[in-house]
Order: structure tokens, then C-alpha cells, then sequence
């Protein structure tokens, strides 16, 4: 009942799936790239951002609680921008450079390596003032607001938690020092921002995951359409009938032709039929000029009968030339002394001396 009204009751085929690939329409997060940016980026400056304060900081008591320049000149001012550049380089060019890394390293995990040069083009139907605005009160549309709106509530939730966790310090900080209470802030931020951005990276996973379990469902198929690809990839059946006529006609025609210009036929008894001809003035060994099972089989036969040719019954031999020797093949090694024999009855019956054969020895 679902296929009469083209519901998709079938899941995606590979050849469906490849054909998304190429346009683009794979599962994506675009919340799980920036996530696990925000988790990298706070865990850095959480473990390891020591080392970028203890850099810096001597640099910034030098020029904020230094002595004052009484004299500059030009060197004096290159060198110090110079070194200030340098010092500000040798700590956010390797946060940037990892922080760059984890970016695409997330891109490719979900999309994989994706080169879409059609995405260029530019797509005139975007700016299309009707449709955009027909977007904005889709049942999309609303689906983003709520999950962003979500959002919102899941960092307020966090970050209320974890500063109220911390409470009781806030309290005692009275009786702190400037730098202790320098140093708790930058943390108490640090972790709340930490446990903000880990938060985040749950829910886009979960995102993630929706997006995999909606993109699959999309791209499921119709009976119709499963048929459709099946024609596309396999061809119109009535093609593949046209060319199998027009193969068994050729293959009459071969068997009409070159089955009077053989010397035997090897059958087994009635499946099989294979027609050897050997001329040793042009031939290195033995060859098939025709072969057939079933109605070719007959046909080979009876034209042997009309042109008088040999019909000897050799079933295991039949079986293999059938299987392994293509039409005006040579004979194999391992069947050529079988089918000389063949030829010596062949030749016997008829009167004839059999010319002599070359040795042929396997290997």
C-alpha cells in the first residue's frame, strides 16, 4: 500500500548515496566543527597557557612598569616592535596552527574529502526575495531558531552551575590579593568556559547524529525510483534483449559458417557440442570453430549430420574445451593430446592418414 503512493520504503543504494556525495548533500554538523574549536582552545589555555603567560608577562612589566624612554630613535623603535611582534607570534602562532588543524580535522571527519566545484557557480535562485522569505516561516526555520534557543538555555544552565559551585571562594576573596584574585577569575572563567564548550560539544554530536539519521532518510527511495536506477545502471530490459537476439544470431550465423569446415565434433552426448578443425600446413595445434550447449548444441549437430561430419561422444573432454577454450581458440595443452586422439579416430573412419601433430608437452 505504501509503494502505490511513492512512500520511500527503501533504504538509500550505494549508487544513490555516491550521487549525493557529489552534490554535496552528505550529514553535517555546523555546530560540531566550532565545538570542538571552543573545547581545544579553553583546554589550551587551561593546561598549557602557563607557559604563554610566563612569556608574556615579562615583556608587559617591562613596558608598563619599565623605565620610560628618555630617547628614541629609529632602530630603537624597529627593534621594538620587532621583538614585540616576535613575542606575540611565538604564542598564538602555534594555538593558531592547532587550533587551525583541529578545525578542518572535524570537517573531514564528516564529510570526508569533498571537492565540489559546482558549489561556485553562482545560484540566482538564493536571492530570490519570495522564496528567502517563504524560508523564514518554514518548519526548518523554526527548528533552527528552537535548537538555537536551546543553546542559549544549555550555556545559561552551565555557567550559572559552575559559578555557583564556586560561591563560598567568592565570599573569602575579601581577604585576597589583587594577583589571587587575579589568578581565581582567570581560572573560575577558564573552567566555566571549559565546561560551556564541552557542553556544546555533546549537544552537536547529538546534532550530528540527527543530521546523519535525517540525511539517510531523505535520500531513501520509492519503489519507482529503486526500479529507475536499476534501469539506468543495469539498461532498458528491452535493450538487453535486443542484444542478446542479436548475440544468439551471431552466434548462428558463426555456427552456420564454420561448422561444415570442420573435421570433428565432440559432444556430451546431447548438452554439448564443439566443433575442431585442424589443418597442419596453417595451424600450430587444433582449434574451435563453433561451440554450443542446448539448441546450439542441436544445431551444431545437425549440421553435422547434413555435411557428414565425424560426431564422436568424449563428455569430460566436451565438458572442459566448453569451459575453457573460447571459439577459434587454440586447443590447450592439457586437452591437446585428447583431442588428437579425437582427430586419429576421425581420420581412421574416414580412410585418411592423420598428419603428423607436433609434440606439445605442458609447461
Amino acid at each position: 500500500m505504501a509503494e502505490q503512493y511513492g512512500e520511500k520504503v527503501h533504504e538509500a543504494t550505494d549508487h544513490r548515496l555516491r550521487e549525493a556525495r557529489k552534490e554535496g548533500q552528505v550529514p553535517k554538523s555546523s555546530d560540531l566543527s566550532s565545538a570542538m574549536v571552543l573545547v581545544i582552545a579553553t583546554g589550551l589555555l587551561l593546561f598549557a597557557g602557563d607557559s604563554g603567560i610566563q612569556t608574556l608577562a615579562p615583556y608587559l612589566y617591562e613596558q608598563l612598569g619599565g623605565e620610560a624612554w628618555v630617547a628614541t630613535n629609529s632602530d630603537q623603535v624597529l627593534n621594538h616592535w620587532v621583538r614585540m611582534v616576535w613575542i606575540v607570534l611565538w604564542v598564538t602562532v602555534p594555538v593558531s596552527l592547532v587550533l587551525a588543524v583541529c578545525s578542518i580535522a572535524s570537517q573531514v571527519s564528516q564529510t570526508g574529502l569533498l571537492f565540489l566545484p559546482q558549489k561556485l557557480t553562482p545560484d540566482w535562485g538564493r536571492v530570490n526575495p519570495i522564496a528567502g522569505f517563504g524560508k523564514l516561516f518554514s518548519m526548518q526555520s523554526a527548528a533552527r531558531v528552537g535548537f538555537g534557543l536551546f543553546k542559549i538555555v544549555l550555556v545559561i544552565v552551565v555557567a550559572g552551575s559552575a559559578l555557583w559551585g564556586q560561591y563560598e571562594e567568592f565570599l573569602e576573596m575579601i581577604g585576597w590579593t589583587v594577583p589571587e584574585i587575579a589568578v581565581y577569575t582567570v581560572q573560575t572563567v577558564l573552567w566555566t568556559c571549559f565546561k560551556v564548550a564541552v557542553a556544546l560539544l555533546i549537544l552537536a554530536l547529538a546534532d550530528y547524529g540527527f543530521q546523519f539519521w535525517k540525511t539517510h532518510q531523505d535520500l531513501r527511495m520509492t519503489e519507482q525510483e529503486v526500479r529507475e536506477e536499476l534501469k539506468h545502471m543495469i539498461g532498458d530490459p528491452q535493450i538487453i534483449r535486443r542484444r542478446r537476439q542479436v548475440q544468439q544470431q551471431m552466434a548462428r550465423s558463426r555456427i552456420t559458417n564454420n561448422v561444415p569446415h570442420a573435421d570433428a565434433i565432440i559432444t556430451n552426448p546431447t548438452e554439448l557440442a564443439i566443433a575442431i578443425k585442424y589443418d597442419p600446413t596453417k595451424m600450430p595445434a587444433p582449434i574451435v570453430v563453433a561451440k554450443g550447449a542446448g539448441t546450439m548444441a542441436q544445431r551444431i549437430r545437425r549440421l553435422a549430420l547434413e555435411h557428414h561430419i565425424p560426431i564422436v561422444e568424449r563428455k569430460e573432454l566436451a565438458q572442459a574445451l566448453y569451459r575453457d577454450v573460447d571459439i577459434n581458440q587454440e586447443v590447450p595443452v592439457d586437452q591437446y593430446n585428447a583431442v588428437a586422439e579425437v582427430l586419429r579416430y576421425v581420420y581412421q573412419l574416414q580412410g585418411k592418414t592423420l598428419p603428423k601433430m607436433p609434440q606439445r608437452k605442458a609447461g
